[in-house]
């Protein structure tokens, strides 16, 4: 049995081992930099050697950098606070309190490493008052202090990043988008061929590869300004094969013609040699070919700016420039990406709350090792809160943080008392960081393993001589691991949140919107903006379903029913405004788009109330009322979403309430 195998069969992950140990390396090596220039806490460089460790150079790269940005404000806004509260311990958390709630929310709303960079600047903010606090008098030194062991943990992260981390290629993310979108156009050339939708089960396929390739767009656009570029472009493709899958999904009959299929067909071979200009060329030839039909058109217009613009070549042809500048720049600017603005107004809440509670704890009872708890809650109760479970991540995180801590006392009152000096203490402790490898390896620990050397790290600052007593330590110790505790009540008790119940607000939000499309007099207008927010919202629908194993309903038959809602609201107010319609299809359509407004509230009068709706306006036209008849019908059939989409709204309006 080789090595590889015998570590698997005892739960280790071999390919983690690499990744474990560069990182482990690294932060010994920032810790003696940190040293040797003579940083007070020589040991926080080490820890952000690890918190902002990634497999991949650009990654890292960037987390690096939003790490020193959010270090920066979050010691500025310490000091400021400091200084502002007069060393009013009750002034101190209240601001503190708005500070990392502020930021927690903040985190929630924005994505990537930027996220990362607003919750970070909230609980570094933290860590300079709280400890200032314990240790007065050293306000500007400490947040010196802080600053520059950041920045020599990011430099070291760095340099040994670009020496031994290999860079993400773009190959991966580019062949799954090239290959998904040859799928998509098969699936089209099929529809023209034929008349005939893929199934259902193939549509949510489709859907649930996007999804997938949208989730690591963010981190695949990390590092520089071109990487930003190339994300935004792929996200644009995307985009443009959502819309083209939501036609496959709502359409009513295919455009039979065989010119038609063979120029998808022509497409999708042509993506599947990697030739992407020549794959835009057949969809703006085919665009021309379905010309009389401007849904399909527009589609395919979509679909030939978006790869024109991802392979670049509109810069590369001048011919094609200035005709394609105009068409791109609204394309891309018209994709809109869902924000969970509730779950950012709880989250903020609930740090806020939380913070409140735990800094009147401290100021009542002047407990020495107060400080401590407030500063491990501003971490747990913000930088967990973007995770789709944290509650489940705070088990992790709590027996990660127990064993950091008993290394820790290990570490202090079994082998540095041996230090001659202080360069060993340094030494010394370097083996209980290399013990990291282990947890950050196994798949049983791998989730609390950067905890643990965190709390390891936090707790073992290198001074010589030695001072203080066991039991000192043992509650500063114990300080430290009440946080995740606390947080772990904080999310069950408080806004609790997990996929399920992401899932339910999201339904809700998507059914309301439907409502507010009915309701607006101007819907035809914002039309681009919500269709491109729903197709960002379909996505992410698709992947919370996954993750919470929703099987009570299709989520890809869902959200295009919601699109076909969308479209026939739309269609009803262009049908208002014709004069020449008769009154009493006139009649009909209003009523339906007041019962379309209360759809959140009764969804069970909605579909009858569009099939009169449509009868109506097909007796003043055939066709004309096609639309509201099939979004009628695929609300019956979609009957367990809407129902869903009910206990969502429930949900939803609680939790506006507490808002």
């Amino acid at each position: 049995m080789s090595w590889n195998e015998r570590s698997a069969h005892w739960g280790f992950l071999p390919a983690r081992f690499p990744f474990a140990l560069r990182t482990a390396l690294g932060g010994c090596l920032a810790l003696l930099i940190a040293w040797a220039i003579g940083l007070e806490h020589p040991q926080w460089s080490a820890m952000t050697v690890f918190a902002a460790a990634q497999p991949v150079r650009n990654m890292l790269v960037e987390k690096s950098f939003f790490r020193a940005l959010g270090t920066v404000a979050g010691v500025l806004v310490g000091i400021g606070l400091i200084v502002g509260s007069g060393q009013d311990s009750w002034l101190l958390v209240v601001g503190l309190a708005l500070w990392v709630g502020l930021c927690a929310g903040l985190g929630n709303v924005l994505r990537g490493f930027v996220s990362y960079g607003a919750i970070l600047a909230g609980y570094s903010a933290a860590m300079v008052a709280l400890l200032e606090t314990a240790h007065p008098g050293h306000l500007w030194a400490l947040g010196l202090d802080r600053a520059l062991t950041v920045l020599v943990g990011v430099a070291t992260g760095v340099v040994l990043a670009m020496i031994f981390l290999p860079k993400e290629t773009e190959a991966e993310i580019a062949g799954r988008t090239r290959r998904l979108t040859a799928r998509v156009l098969r699936a089209m050339a099929d529809f023209a061929r034929d008349g005939q939708a893929p199934a259902a089960d193939v549509q949510a396929s489709l859907l649930a590869e996007m999804a997938e390739i949208d989730e690591g767009i963010d981190p695949h656009g990390a590092g520089s300004l071109a990487s930003r570029q190339s994300a935004r472009a792929l996200r644009a493709v995307i985009a443009a094969q959502v819309s083209a899958v939501v036609h496959l999904g709502t359409a009513r009959s295919g455009l039979p013609g065989n010119t038609l299929a063979d120029m998808f067909d022509r497409a999708g071979q042509a993506l599947e040699d990697a030739d992407i200009a020549a794959a835009a060329v057949a969809l703006e030839q085919a665009a021309r070919l379905a010309d009389g039909h401007p849904g399909l058109s527009d589609i395919l217009e979509r679909q030939a700016v978006a790869l024109r613009n991802w392979s670049g070549h509109d810069r590369a042809d001048p011919e094609h420039a200035a005709a394609l500048h105009e068409e791109r720049d609204r394309l891309l600017h018209a994709v809109v990406l869902h924000r969970d603005w509730i779950g950012a107004r709880q989250a903020a809440l609930r740090a806020f709350g939380v913070m409140m509670l735990v800094g009147l704890g401290w100021v009542v009872t002047d407990w020495h090792a107060g400080p401590y708890v407030l500063l491990g809650t501003s971490v747990m109760i913000s930088l967990f809160s973007t995770f789709e479970n944290p509650a489940f991540m705070m088990r992790n995180v709590l027996a990660g943080q127990l064993a950091g801590a008993g290394a820790a006392l290990a570490c202090r009152w079994l082998v540095w008392p041996f230090a001659p000096s202080e360069i060993w203490l340094v030494f010394l402790i370097m083996p209980f960081i290399l013990s990291g490898v282990l947890p950050l390896s196994h798949r049983r620990t791998l989730l609390g393993g950067t905890d643990y050397v965190m709390i390891l790290l936090l707790l073992s600052q290198p001074v010589y001589p030695l001072t203080g007593t066991f039991s000192t330590s043992l509650s500063i110790a114990a300080a430290v691991v009440v946080a995740p505790a606390i947080a772990l009540l904080a999310y069950r008790l408080v806004f609790p949140t997990d996929a399920r119940r992401r899932l339910e607000t999201l339904i809700a939000m998507m059914v309301r919107e439907i409502g507010s499309i009915a309701a607006a007099p101007d819907a035809l207008q914002h039309r681009p903006v919500w269709r491109a927010r729903l197709y960002h919202r379909l996505l992410r629908l698709v992947r919370l379903a996954q993750t919470s194993g929703e099987r009570t309903f299709s989520p890809a038959e869902g959200g295009l029913a919601v699109h076909a809602l969308g479209l026939a609201a739309i269609s009803m107010h262009a049908e208002v405004e014709d004069a020449s319609l008769p009154a009493g299809a006139r009649r009909g359509i209003r009523i339906a788009l007041r019962r379309l407004e209360k759809i959140a509230e009764r969804p069970e009068h909605v579909p009858a109330a569009l099939l009169r709706a449509a009868s109506r306006l097909e007796r003043v036209g055939a066709g004309r009322g096609e639309v509201i008849r099939a979004a009628a019908e695929a609300m019956m059939r979609n009957r367990a979403f809407f129902d869903r989409a009910g206990k969502g709204r429930a949900v939803f309006l609680t939790r506006l309430s507490l808002i």
